[in-house]
């Protein structure tokens, strides 16, 4: 049975992914699709982001400490 009842966190999360696609396009002036990195460079890029979080995670958790 299919329910067609909407996820609020899931609409909230798929609104926060348009308004970064637009933040995005706006900045960059194309789409993710049309970036043209080497995978190199798409890895690079991902390891970043990820560092970038464990550093906004520990302050978060200094924070609290």
């Amino acid at each position: 049975m299919e329910s067609k009842e909407k996820d609020r966190v899931v609409e909230q999360v798929k609104a926060m992914f348009d308004k970064r696609s637009e933040l995005g396009i706006k900045k960059y002036g194309f789409t993710l699709d049309k970036n043209k990195l080497s995978l190199k460079e798409w890895l690079q890029h991902s390891l970043e982001e990820q560092m970038d979080n464990i550093l906004y995670l520990q302050r978060a958790i200094n924070e609290l400490d």
